[in-house]
Formats: C-alpha cells, structure tokens, sequence
C-alpha cells in the first residue's frame, strides 16, 4: 500500500493506550531476572522480598516531567536509571544494600509504548548495577509522565546510618562525584548537547551504592545522600546532629574537565561542587580521619555549633535546591 506520495504507507506507532496496562506490564516483566532475594515477583496482588534481617529500610522518590527531566534534554532510558538511582542512593545513605523497587508510572494515554518501554529497559538496567529486582507497581494515565518508585533495602544486621550521629572533631568525608550534575545542567541549559562526559552526568548519576555499607561498617557516625547539594544536605545532618560543619575548598575535587566548562559558560565550578544537586554522591561523617574507608575523601571537619560554613564562614553562593520556593 502507498501513501499519496508514492511511497510506503507506515502504521502509527503504537501508544500505551494501544497496549493496554497488563499488555504494557506484561512487555516490561517478561524474561526480567530477578535476584534472590524476589521470592514473588511482578503477577500477583503484592510481591514478597525476602528480609532477612528482620528490618527493611524503604524510601521513596517521585520525579515529574518538566520538572526533574525533560525527554528533549535525556532519552527515556536515561530517565529510567535516573528514577531507580536517586531512590538506592537513599538506601545507600542508610548503610544498607539495595533489594527491591516498587515503580508506578503516570503518562498520558499518547504516550509512544517504546518510551515506556524504554523507561522500563532503563530501570531494570540501574537496578541491576546494584544487584535489586524491579518487583512490582502500577501503571495508570495521568496528563504528564510522573514516575514514583520506592526502594527497598537490607542492613544485613547492621545499625542504620543515620543523619542524627555527627559529634564534633568527627572528619567529613564523601564518596561519589560532586557538581557533576549540575555542569551538565548548566551546559544542556544553554542549548548545547556536548561535552558527552558532562551532559551524561546529569541525564544518568552515578551514585556510589556500596559506598554506604562500606561506610557503615567502617563505623560512620552520620550519613546522607547529595540530592540537592552538598552545603544544603550537609545542613540536614547539621540539623538532626545539632552540630557545625566546615568544608574546606583546598580539600574539594574540581576535576579540569569542570573548570574547563565552567570557564566556557561564565561559571564558577567549586560553586557546581558545593551547591549543585542530583549527583547522589554521598557524605558521610567518620570518629577520626584513620576511619575514612578507601574511596572516600575528606573534606571538612565537625565542630560546636548549628551551621554550615565553608573555609570558616558564610558562603555566598547559596546552598543547593529546594522544592516550593
């Protein structure tokens, strides 16, 4: 059959609406592994995970189009890791390991069944790299795509890492890449799609998984994971540990690909380290600097005090994101 343009007619692509939910659910589910830790997965009323040790850590994020990606900006693929990623580095941050993840999905009935599917092939991809199964969730239609997902986690006996246990003369240190995220941001924001590294930074984060448990076990006192900046979550621990925090610039990695950037745009990079969000690193406060694992580095110490300083006083540059303001 021909078009009238003399060439070959193509069907539409197909939508969600096309598929149906369970069509759709059963295309995400099929032939998935799932670690053994999925005793009942994805089919039935509710999933059974195995927690063997009697406690489950859970936390759970929701990301909006528009809001924290953009499908122009990042391929559904990238928007599926991302969604998983940000909610394991909140397992992470508890010193726990990652086991299962509930996922529901909003889109409108428009919406291309590949997108979604590719948002799926991308979940499962993230998951798998901290070894959790995708064991559940929901799909229905909404007027824009929004993706919740809670995670799951196992202490594996340990006590969790809390944000309340920083004592002052603790050493502050990090594990993950930090203001990452936030140079890409700048860079996709001025319409550019290039450095590849930069950009991939913010449409994929990197979260260092086994960096909690590691962290935990070496005996950190507090921990949290960098969602919205480093200066701003240090201020979370703060707050829950009635304690001061100062970073110390000369202890910060700036890697020269981010000044290079920064130099291009007009940008300060030590500002995208200290305050840029969505890198999902983690920082972590430790009794002494003997204590800080491998793969972590210092940079700043707990003191007396309620606030967060940087080379001991007030930055000028603001503290990171926050909803509703």
């Amino acid at each position: 059959m021909a078009d009238n343009r003399g060439g070959p007619a193509h069907d539409p692509p197909e939508t969600v609406a096309d598929v149906g939910e369970f069509g759709l659910i059963g295309r995400v589910t099929a032939g998935r592994r799932q670690p053994p830790t999925t005793l009942i997965g994805p089919g039935d009323d509710a999933a059974l995970v195995a927690a063997a040790d009697s406690r489950v850590v859970a936390s759970t994020d929701v990301l909006v189009e528009g809001v924290h990606f953009r499908l122009d900006w990042s391929a559904p693929e990238h928007v599926g890791r991302k969604a998983i990623a940000v909610n394991m580095a909140d397992i992470a941050a508890m010193g726990a390991v990652p086991t299962a993840l509930l996922v529901g999905l909003a889109c409108p009935k428009t919406t291309k069944a590949e997108v979604a599917e590719a948002l799926a092939a991308g979940m499962w991809q993230e998951a798998g790299r901290a070894g959790a199964g995708l064991v559940g969730g929901d799909v229905v239609t909404a007027g824009e795509i929004v993706i919740s997902v809670t995670a799951l986690g196992d202490l594996q006996g340990r006590e969790p890492v809390t944000r309340g246990g920083a004592m002052p003369g603790d050493v502050v240190a990090v594990a993950g890449r930090l203001g990452w995220s936030a140079a890409g941001l700048a860079v996709l924001g001025r319409g550019f799609r290039s450095p590849v590294q930069v950009v991939g930074a913010y449409r994929v984060p990197e979260p260092p998984y086994e960096a909690g448990p590691q962290a935990a076990l070496a005996g950190a006192t507090a921990m949290i994971d960098i969602s919205d900046g480093l200066l701003a979550d240090l201020g979370h621990l703060c707050e829950e540990s009635n304690v001061a925090i100062d970073v110390r610039t000369d202890l910060l990695e700036v890697p020269q690909r981010l000044v290079d950037v920064a130099t291009a745009l007009g940008a300060d990079p030590v500002r995208w380290v200290l305050t840029g969000g969505e890198d999902h690193a983690l920082v972590a406060t430790f009794p002494e600097p003997a204590a800080v694992p491998d793969g972590w580095r210092a940079i700043g110490t707990v003191t007396r005090g309620s606030a967060v300083t940087v080379d001991g006083g007030t930055y000028a540059g603001g503290a990171g994101w926050q909803h509703f303001r």
